[in-house]
């Protein structure tokens, strides 16, 4: 893969990222981090790569870091930090996102207890959340554990 097809690469991801409500930065930092050879990159390295401050690289490192998606690693150089996508990082993430729709299923059900009397086409819209954060929380986490598997992990 050559520069400019990295570069592309990188921005894709960053544009995966904003259509996903978060930082186009965060999925740009996510992107070096997936390609880089070697894996680890300083905070300074990933600045000068993406063209952006310290300051705006440090806080999505942060966010990154908070997603499970990257890591802090051992600096082999004093006073910089050094970063790397973190092994498991998609399982990680998935699981997060597993948390919150697990928190959805449970709204919905509490709304479907106060719509009990209520005409059942007003509780469709609840009824379709719930069914569905059901299924995700009921069949999810052993799909995640065969990907762990077949990393082993």
């Amino acid at each position: 893969m050559g520069y400019f097809e990295e570069k592309h690469l990188v921005e894709d991801f960053g544009l995966y990222f904003e259509q996903m409500g978060l930082p186009r930065l965060a999925g740009r930092v996510l992107g070096v981090l997936l390609i880089s050879d070697p894996p680890e990159k300083s905070l300074t390295d990933l600045c000068a790569l993406l063209e952006a401050s310290k300051s705006a690289v440090s806080p999505t490192t942060r966010l990154l870091v908070e997603m499970d998606l990257i890591e802090r690693v051992p600096s082999p150089v004093p006073r910089q930090v050094f970063f790397r996508f973190r092994p498991g990082g998609w399982v990680a993430f998935v699981r997060q996102h597993l948390r919150l729709w697990a928190s959805m299923h449970q709204l919905a059900e509490r709304g479907l207890e106060l719509m009990l009397n209520k005409d059942p086409a007003l509780r469709s819209r609840l009824q379709e959340a719930h069914d569905m954060f059901s299924l995700i929380e009921e069949e999810l986490p052993a799909l995640l554990e065969r990907v762990e598997t077949r990393h082993g992990r």
